[in-house]
């Protein structure tokens, strides 16, 4: 792309990418294939632990079947079969049932560096605007960002910036609102935990801690506090487990290249009943747990109340009063992109599914409603023409793109119309300099002398 300074005389980027996890690491790859160079990839954590890998993913495989690819863009040698079996050999790949949590991390960050994505640890996104003359409008259609580290304050200025912070980059990990619970209560503090905090599981040896949840992470943590020797007693509303992965039917090519095409009807339609039907627990986790005496699951009984006190975490049900030594919440993460501190300045602006839909069906599904409602290539939609410069790759693009931004399946998918898109959209913005350049070009192919006329001269 041709080059260009910033109001302040500072280069401008083509691409800025905040977040480098599995998302953010594959759309960088994607773009430098599309030829998007002029970029830079950032993440507020250290190396390796960028995403959940690292850090609060708490299972010990994947779900996914080792065979899946995704972060390689189709690119043989760049699979985790690859990858694998040049360490433990094709004997070690057979054996594999399902890939190891810490060695799809290793994975990820071999990729990253075979094919050239550099990131930018310690690096936070702070806010985004486009200061300008008009409504909306930034210095050359530009995003001025403003980045957080420890050298201190930097501002960037960009023409698109691909927010891929992760599975709460839409939002944030969901707390329940119970009536005697404040975050901010010291009580609370070491005692009430979200799946996504980072918790010292020794330190609950001999403890008893109620867990709120039937999905994947809230028998993660759970079994996680009983090899630490905890008594583990798991709530969850539902009478039964969920016992069909509903969003496996979707992991299919027509369904990951059409679903963005269908209309808005048959998108609401779809994930709607998949988020009602819920994902099961996978099943090893389950035996992980079920394999504890000190584990007990119970069914049909939802938290009323959660009210930390000094002796201790009490926990109302429909049952009585218990307490618990410490509760985790594996409730999972809440959609709510408007409320993300980065895109302060565009508070309200942003549309999203709750417009598109019947009231009456936003009433029904709130947090469908909360999804933000993108375009064709990711963009965000709103009332500020700057918020088409930005572009979602996580969990909230789910409604209007599928599960291209999350799951392994899609990825390939998702990253390489992202990365198409923004191509497309830099050249337009820019085809009156690609206009000039088509002109301007002088040197000749290299034809036999005989054949070649010189242009004629300029004035």
């Amino acid at each position: 792309m041709p080059s260009s300074s910033s109001p302040d005389g500072t280069p401008v980027l083509d691409v800025l990418v905040a977040g480098a996890g599995m998302c953010g690491q594959t759309a960088a790859q994607a773009l430098l294939r599309e030829g998007v160079a002029n970029l830079r990839v950032i993440d507020r954590a250290a190396r390796g632990e960028e995403g959940p890998w690292g850090t609060y993913a708490r299972m010990l495989t994947l779900r996914s079947p080792k065979h899946l690819t995704g972060p390689d863009l189709g690119v043989p040698a760049l699979t985790l079969r690859a990858w694998y079996e040049a360490q433990h050999g094709e004997a070690g790949w057979s054996a594999l049932h399902k890939i190891g949590r810490l060695d799809w991390r290793d994975y990820l960050l071999w990729v990253r560096d075979t094919v050239g994505v550099t990131v930018e640890n310690g690096v936070t996104l702070a806010c985004v605007d486009d200061p300008g003359s008009g409504p909306g409008q930034a210095p050359g259609g530009l995003l001025r960002v403003m980045l957080q580290s420890a050298s201190g304050r930097e501002t960037v200025w960009v023409r698109k910036l691909v927010l891929a912070l992760g599975r709460d980059g839409s939002g944030a990990p969901r707390w329940p609102d119970f009536p005697s619970l404040r975050r901010a209560d010291p009580l609370a503090g070491g005692r009430v935990f979200h799946s996504a905090d980072a918790i010292d599981f020794a330190a609950l040896r001999g403890q008893r801690i109620g867990v709120l949840g039937a999905g994947a992470s809230a028998f993660d943590n759970a079994a996680c506090a009983l090899e630490a020797g905890a008594q583990v007693d798991l709530f969850a509303r539902r009478p039964f487990l969920p016992q069909v992965n509903k969003s496996k039917w979707t992991a299919f090519a027509g369904f990951f290249r059409g679903f963005e095409a269908l209309d808005d009807a048959r998108k609401w339609r779809i994930y709607t009943y998949i988020f009602d039907e819920q994902v099961p627990p996978p099943w090893e986790t389950v035996r992980r747990c079920d394999g504890h005496e000190t584990f007990t699951l119970r069914l049909g009984t939802p938290w009323l109340d959660v009210q930390p006190r000094p002796d201790g975490v009490h926990v109302v049900t429909r049952e009585g009063s218990e307490r618990f030594d410490a509760v985790i919440f594996g409730t999972g993460f809440d959609v709510d992109l408007p409320d993300r501190p980065e895109l302060a300045r565009y508070q309200g602006q942003i549309e999203t599914w709750g417009r598109h839909v019947d009231p009456a069906e936003a009433a029904r599904h709130p947090e469908a409603a909360r999804f933000p409602y993108l375009g064709s290539g990711f963009e965000l939609r709103g009332t500020s023409e700057a918020l088409a410069r930005i572009h979602l790759f996580n969990w909230g693009s789910t409604l209007s793109h599928g599960a291209l931004a999350g799951d392994i399946p899609g990825l390939g998918v998702g990253a390489n119309r992202l990365a198409q898109a923004i191509a497309r959209d830099l050249f337009v913005a820019d085809a009156d300099l690609h206009w000039q350049r088509l002109q301007d070009l002088e040197e000749p192919e290299l034809l036999p002398t005989r054949w070649y006329v010189p242009p004629p001269q300029r004035p």
